[in-house]
């Protein structure tokens, strides 16, 4: 496969539209071997046309115009696949470009074709094979309405209908690197668009993805009119920092409003800088004096708030090596991506619902529940009940996702049970698997996950949770805990079962877990907010 890449933006490889074209290679690269050429036409000497029709009648098929374009028909001629990328300047292609498409009237020839609907020349070769794709970017935050010239003289050169195009607005976006988390999932889509327009067609899945825009119309153009640094009312030129605060104001997601106004301070230790964004019910509001009470406020060097927005280090992080500090309420921090994530605009789709399986620690649970309830009370019915138990949460899931421990639990439980029915010895085997339950919690600390975090998760941005340093600490100690506690309630088992206090085991088994329950939420809660204070 030969692909030539004509990149028309004046800004060469530092265009957003480059980024687009190569991003969409990358991704016919991944499906095929191929050749591939491009030209800068930004560097290059082209002249424009002089209308002299020397390339029909005097020297037919080449134009005698001696400039870097001398060669361009023959990679044009040579390519299976062509890709136009340039940026939208002034609702139409850059000036170069522009020259050098009207140089392509050595492709053509003189003769008029019968029957064309506004005047036509048949081509000079055949290209019928080729295929073409436009790939644009523009500053506006839609593309709708400003491409019109442009489909217009793509559509004469190359035939209505007859060549791919992908248009982006918002494009200045690419450039800035806090913006990347949004900004790279689109040019994932686009390099997914390349695998498949080798494949067969862009799917109306990834050419929906390609359409839906990067950021709501109000929040573009508030990024977009604060990245000037200029401020609107006075003229003047902004603080970069208050520029700053202003873009990530702007990421604001108004549907995560939960019924009370937020104010996050953001103070800039190293500048001496104090902002507050206001998040309310029907928008933000950033402070530059007359601060309110915060809820929440981040003491952090503007510095390092800067890299963490660009992504040259992560908030999680940060935090972790104390770079920023945290006083107030956490739960903003905890949502973070919530409340400032790519608040991209959502589809209206209730044909589709989320089809994602989730953890359950109720299934975990539910096994060893029904082996110690039923086993204390009649050792033989209990193991009967708990090994029914086992094969109904097996049912339970096919709408739930499975865990090792999952799989651990019920096996344990099974083999208790069958051991029971074997040698009747519910006195020992219960104490014993008390024992083997808080074991199983607490060596999973020392493994990459603790077991907590597999089933805690589901409230905190699902498995990405799993990747946040203080989500994972805070599990490890719980777990530990929880394990500790489950080693020493085999203990008093042991010894209350056979002693005539044997009543109370199943009072003080069920009276422990609800306390360290009302613990664990407490903790999930002030645990990491004390140390985000430092």
């Amino acid at each position: 496969m030969k692909v030539l890449m004509i990149n028309g933006s004046p800004k060469g490889k530092r265009s957003n539209s480059y980024k687009l074209a190569t991003a969409f290679v990358e991704g016919i690269k991944d499906k095929t071997e191929v050749e591939y050429d491009e030209l800068q036409v930004c560097t290059m000497d082209i002249k424009p046309c002089m209308g002299c029709f020397s390339c029909w009648n005097k020297t037919p098929g080449k134009c005698v115009i001696k400039d870097e374009l001398t060669g361009f028909i023959d990679k044009y001629l040579w390519a299976d696949i062509i890709i136009w990328s340039f940026g939208l300047y002034y609702f139409s292609v850059p000036g170069k470009m522009k020259n050098l498409i009207d140089r392509q009237l050595p492709l053509v020839l003189p003769f008029m074709v019968k029957d064309a609907e506004s005047g036509s020349h048949p081509t000079r070769y055949d290209i019928s094979g080729k295929k073409h794709v436009v790939i644009s970017t523009c500053g506006f935050y839609t593309t709708k309405g400003n491409y019109g010239s442009v489909d217009l003289m793509f559509d004469h050169f190359l035939g209505k209908g007859r060549y791919e195009k992908i248009y982006c607005g918002q494009g200045e976006l690419f450039r800035v690197p806090q913006l990347s988390k949004r900004t790279d999932e689109y040019l994932g889509y686009v390099k997914q668009a390349g695998e498949e327009f080798v494949s067969g067609g862009i799917s109306d899945d990834t050419r929906d993805q390609l359409n839906t825009m990067l950021y709501p119309k109000e929040a573009f153009e508030e990024m977009a009119d604060a990245s000037w640094g200029i401020e609107k009312e006075t003229g003047e030129k902004a603080d970069p920092s208050y520029t700053f605060t202003k873009q990530m104001a702007a990421l604001y997601n108004k549907a995560s409003y939960k019924g009370k106004d937020i104010v996050l301070e953001m103070d800039y230790t190293d500048i001496d800088k104090k902002y507050q964004i206001v998040l309310k019910k029907d928008g933000y509001e950033v402070l530059k004096d007359n601060f309110l009470k915060y809820t929440t406020r981040i003491r952090t060097p503007f510095s390092v708030w800067n890299d963490i927005a660009s992504g040259k280090t992560t908030g999680k992080d940060a935090m972790m090596k104390k770079l920023y500090k945290v006083d107030g309420d956490f739960n903003l921090m905890i949502h973070w991506d919530d409340y400032f994530g790519s608040n991209k605009p959502k589809k209206n789709n209730t044909n589709t619902a989320s089809t994602e399986k989730k953890t359950n620690m109720i299934i975990l649970l539910l096994p060893w529940i029904a082996f110690w309830v039923g086993a204390a009370i009649d050792g033989y019915i209990g193991s009967i009940a708990s090994i029914a138990v086992c094969a109904l949460t097996a049912l339970i899931f096919f709408k739930n996702k499975k865990t090792v421990y999952d799989v651990i639990s019920s096996s344990a439980v099974i083999a208790f049970s069958i051991i029971i029915l074997l040698c009747n010895n519910a006195s020992l085997m219960v104490p014993v698997s008390y024992l083997s339950f808080g074991l199983m919690w607490s060596l999973s600390c020392l493994t990459k996950i603790p077991l907590t975090a597999y089933y805690s998760m589901n409230n905190y941005n699902g498995e990405s949770a799993l990747e946040n340093p203080l989500f994972m600490r805070t599990n490890k100690i719980l777990t530990f805990l929880w394990g500790i506690l489950y080693v020493f309630t085999s203990i008093w088992t042991f010894f209350l079962m056979k002693s005539d206090y044997s009543m109370y085991t199943a009072i003080l088994n069920n009276i422990l877990p609800i306390v360290m329950g009302i613990f664990t939420k407490w903790f999930q809660n002030w645990y990491p907010a004390h140390y985000a204070k430092g």
